[in-house]
């Protein structure tokens, strides 16, 4: 019997006389896998250096949607434009996500980062506040301030264990599987027909809140990472919410056509299709890396095509040597790293200036 088959004796009473034992063959967890549409980079926060300064927006309401809010120091006083920053799966009480917002706040911008999951980040958010009830109280600011710490050091011992046995192997398979299932029923909870009705809100409610901002940008821009990176995209679509109805006051409103917002800039998107790419119709600047498994280069290639037959404004660019969810404010032990990531943070802040003049 060899390391890849099990041999199992059938029960006497199905046995055929006549034939000897009977052999199954077990896949192994080291068989090819179809490719996840997460990565651990997804719902997972990199270290922060000890540098590293404190955010300094403030947790606060719009339309009944926690927002993380933060404001140049001279706003409204002096003009500001509005940006909607939509994160990855580690969501808005992400340390890291917070001064990714902050970033966006010294260039001139008003963020408004919402809570598009609800309270529910990504599993394995480790750099979060673990009470999703967090996003219910305090909404003066206090809870994003110090509420939330560095993330501890991820290990995967399971991983690193020497496989010497076809049980061990079937044990890590299972493992492996189980943390499969949690981020599958995690995304079972967390699609457009729950979370664009949340963004619709808060789109909504930024327009009276910050009508100012988004006068004086001409409209609303929009950033995006991993998995709020679909969405920013969606904003950008000519029919942003589908079929989904609008209902105010008892009754059902007509849906608004067009695009959301001025302009999207997303990084390593996740679960974004041909389709949603397509489908947009504003000025788009798409961040990735080769050979990403959970945003294809033929999904961008055809999203590009699109973009030239709409006579739509963009730019795409690749990077090599970095993993995915690299843009997102983070430490890496290579430091090439850290510099291409502030080298994107770069790029996306000109795509936003492209369209600042636009109407």
């Amino acid at each position: 019997m060899t390391d890849t088959e099990l041999a199992t004796r059938a029960p006497e009473n199905d046995m055929d006389p006549n034939e000897g034992p009977t052999m199954m063959t077990v896949p192994l967890p080291s068989d090819p896998t179809p490719p996840a549409p997460f990565t651990p980079h997804c719902n997972t926060d990199r270290p922060l250096s000890s540098s590293t300064t404190h955010p300094t927006g403030d947790l606060s309401p719009i339309n009944g949607i926690t927002c993380y809010i933060s404001k140049p120091k001279d706003y409204p006083s002096n003009p500001s434009r509005l940006l909607l920053l939509l994160t990855p799966g580690t969501g808005i009480l992400s340390t890291n996500n917070q001064l990714q917002a902050d970033a966006f706040t010294s260039r001139g911008y008003v963020v408004v980062m919402p809570d598009q999951f609800n309270g529910d980040p990504a599993p394995n958010s480790a750099n979060t506040v673990t009470s999703s009830t967090a996003l219910q109280s305090d909404f003066n600011g206090q809870a994003a301030k110090g509420a939330v710490t560095a993330p501890p050091h991820q290990t995967q011992a399971a991983a690193a264990a020497p496989s010497t046995s076809i049980i061990e192997k079937i044990k890590l398979g299972m493992v492996e599987a189980s943390k499969s299932f949690v981020i599958d029923m995690w995304l079972a909870r967390h699609t457009p027909a729950t979370i664009m009705p949340r963004l619709k809100k808060v789109v909504e409610g930024v327009r009276e809140q910050f009508a100012d901002a988004v006068a004086n940008g001409g409209g609303i821009y929009g950033v995006g990472y991993c998995s709020g990176a679909k969405y920013i995209v969606l904003l950008c679509g000519e029919n942003p919410y589908g079929g989904l109805q609008a209902h105010k006051s008892g009754e059902v409103g007509k849906m608004q056509q067009g695009p959301e917002l001025k302009c999207g800039v997303i990084a390593h998107g996740t679960l974004v299709t041909k389709e949603d790419l397509q489908a947009v119709r504003t000025p788009m600047t798409i961040i990735s890396l080769r050979d990403d498994p959970v945003f294809p280069e033929e999904v961008i290639v055809a999203g590009r095509e699109s973009f030239r037959k709409h006579g739509l404004r963009h730019k795409v660019e690749f990077y090599d040597d970095v993993p995915h969810g690299f843009a997102v404010i983070g430490d890496y032990e290579d430091k090439s790293i850290v510099e291409k990531q502030k080298e994107v943070f770069e790029v996306m802040c000109e795509a936003l200036r492209m369209d600042d003049g636009d109407d």
